[in-house]
């Protein structure tokens, strides 16, 4: 088991920037000193959605704006996108562009606005006109996200951010549920989700616990209880975010409400 800790921040704001600036300096470290996940030099990181995920990435994009612009007069930190590979943990399925859905959300926030390979970024597939949404699409959309990472991250991840739910759900993996405890694989179709939209395509945690470093980033008092849970490595299933953990680090990133030491 990988060690936990908490870092509290005063509110969701400082949360979010404190992570990004985490995110730069640890990701740029592993760029300069190796080694990887797979030793190659690219730091493969995955990201997650929802309200203070975004705001963690539009953070980030501030701080890379920053540090491009004072590059030459004042060098600072920073990342090399053409090295990085992102991933990312679970996916609504819903069509192209949808606003819903992850990728839309963190090209917007950050990843249309850097200069990183459109060939680095990593997304699921989308439902197409015609088909449902709970059919056979669903599977084969888990199914080419698996090829994925068997090609592009065979050796798990660097870093793994998170999100969670007040009921300890991370990705689309919610409690006792077949996806949660019992993975035949690192994607998962989930269908029936308890939160809508109800298919949705998920990173299980044999994905998640092949991730060198996890990192939940977690926001209000709603979600300390799942906080306690988590840091306590609760393997029971009912706070799924107790049995996530990185190959070599767990953290858990939280604003004062959500402290589960306070």
């Amino acid at each position: 088991m990988s060690n936990r800790s908490v870092t509290s921040f005063k509110n969701s704001e400082a949360l979010a920037s404190g992570v990004a600036r985490a995110l730069v300096q640890t990701i740029s470290r592993m760029q300069r000193n190796r080694p990887t996940a797979s030793d190659d030099g690219l730091v493969r990181l995955v990201l997650t959605g929802g309200t203070v995920g975004i705001k963690t990435l539009r953070q980030l994009l501030v701080l890379d704006h920053s540090a491009r612009a004072s590059a030459e007069d004042f060098p600072v930190a920073a990342i090399d996108w053409n090295r990085v590979l992102v991933f990312f943990g679970d996916e609504r399925f819903l069509p192209a562009g949808d606003e819903e859905r992850n990728d839309v959300q963190a090209r917007a926030a950050l990843l249309d606005h850097i200069e990183i390979p459109r060939s680095n970024i990593f997304t699921y597939a989308t439902v197409q006109e015609g088909q449902a949404a709970d059919g056979e699409s669903l599977d084969k959309a888990a199914d080419s996200y698996a090829h994925v990472l068997q090609r592009e991250a065979p050796d798990g991840f660097d870093i793994h951010l998170l999100g969670m739910g007040p009921e300890g759900h991370v990705n689309s993996l919610f409690p006792h549920t077949e996806e949660l405890m019992d993975p035949q694989g690192t994607v998962a179709a989930v269908r029936n989700c308890p939160k809508p939209p109800s298919n949705r395509v998920s990173l299980t945690r044999l994905a998640v616990n092949s991730s060198r470093q996890v990192w939940f980033i977690i926001n209000g008092e709603a979600k300390k209880e799942a906080a306690q849970h988590a840091l306590a490595a609760d393997s029971s299933g009912q706070w799924p975010a107790g049995m996530m953990e990185g190959t070599e680090e767990t953290i858990l990133w939280v604003d004062a409400e959500a402290d589960p030491q306070s």
